[in-house]
């Protein structure tokens, strides 16, 4: 084995100093650590030096003090944003996986998205754009962005050059920001996606995708009616995604007693060519459209005129975090970005 004071985080090759490195022990537990010079793994069990693991290979066992086999390995994506420091609610794997089909978003694509929340999903969109992409991010909380960017650093070893983070609305933010009928794709994960469906038109190419992540029916239902109003898109296509593992040992095989089921709603539809009318599909006769009394008669609290302001965290069954705890994270996500060998990634990003 050889020291590498100077290696760069890689998804492969040999371990080196900066990579994070998932343990599995004896019983099954797992500890994530980022290698660092001088660096000890400690546990009730023994301890394992960081020098121990570098030069090896990917996968590779380590024999800890005790005597005791731990699996060196390094976490995929989805081990990493499931462990990652968190101011909001994550895009799940399996959301974000459906996403990046979904929207068919390709190698060199140029894709906008609000907002960030942790990066989750920016490091899902980054993965599918490649080097030859752009990522446009969008948030209206500095405190989000900071936590996405130390994240994004960490996974990456550096913020990417082809990714930005501007800290305001979108429909205010965008056009300034990005030319119109220059995007390829855009992705809405915010609590009132309707409200930006004419600027996301507006930033599309005819055939662009536009796909939305909501949480609850009524956020669903309201997107899906503003689509079809504004004109400007196909008919939109809506879907749920559950995850059902199974317990597979010897006989002993059936589904795992837990499960994540439902985290959200995605609802996609493609921009239409200026000046297309699209064809009127044929239903059956039913009330087809959303009207404000509606909203009033499923969420009274609201009011008649279906205030906006009224859409925030606490009416969609979401928990926030105060500030304290949120100011708490962002320091977690620059330390957990500082291991990886970047300095204060929180002055790498635009807007």
């Amino acid at each position: 084995m050889t020291e590498n004071t100077t290696h760069t985080p890689s998804p492969s090759g040999p371990l080196g100093y900066g990579d994070r490195v998932k343990l599995t022990g004896p019983k099954g537990r797992i500890n994530t650590i980022t290698l660092v010079p001088d660096g000890e793994f400690h546990s009730h069990r023994g301890i394992i030096p960081h020098a121990q693991l570098v030069g090896l290979p990917d996968a590779s066992v380590v024999v800890n003090s005790n005597g005791e086999e731990y699996l060196a390995i390094r976490p995929l994506l989805s081990d990493f944003v499931m462990s990652m420091p968190r101011g909001a609610a994550i895009v799940y794997p399996k959301d974000a996986a459906q996403i990046v089909s979904l929207a068919d978003i390709f190698p060199g694509s140029r894709v906008v998205e609000a907002g960030v929340g942790s990066g989750a999903l920016s490091l899902h969109l980054l993965r599918a754009t490649g080097a030859e992409g752009e990522l446009f991010s969008f948030e209206r909380r500095e405190e989000f962005a900071d936590i996405a960017r130390g994240n994004v650093a960490a996974f990456s070893g550096s913020v990417p050059e082809n990714w930005s983070i501007t800290v305001g609305d979108l429909q205010d933010a965008l056009p300034s920001r990005c030319e119109a009928g220059s995007i390829d794709r855009v992705v809405l994960d915010m609590l009132a996606p309707w409200e930006c469906v004419d600027v996301a038109a507006t930033a599309l190419k005819p055939g662009g995708v536009l796909i939305c992540y909501v949480a609850t029916v009524t956020q669903l239902s309201r997107t899906a009616e503003q689509l079809q109003r504004s004109g400007l898109f196909t008919h939109p296509q809506s879907s749920e995604t559950m995850v059902r593992g199974w317990h597979v040992e010897g006989l002993a095989v059936r589904p795992d007693h837990r499960m994540v089921a439902h985290t959200g709603f995605l609802i996609t539809a493609r921009r239409l060519a200026p000046g297309t009318v699209l064809p009127e599909l044929k239903r059956r006769a039913s009330k087809s459209e959303f009207s404000d009394e509606d909203l009033a008669t499923w969420l009274p609290d609201l009011g008649a005129d279906g205030n906006p302001e009224a859409w925030d965290p606490e009416s969609v069954g979401e928990r926030p975090k105060s500030d304290k705890i949120l100011r708490k994270k962002v320091r977690d996500a620059r330390k957990f970005a500082e291991e990886r060998g970047v300095q204060d990634p929180s002055q790498d990003s635009i807007g």
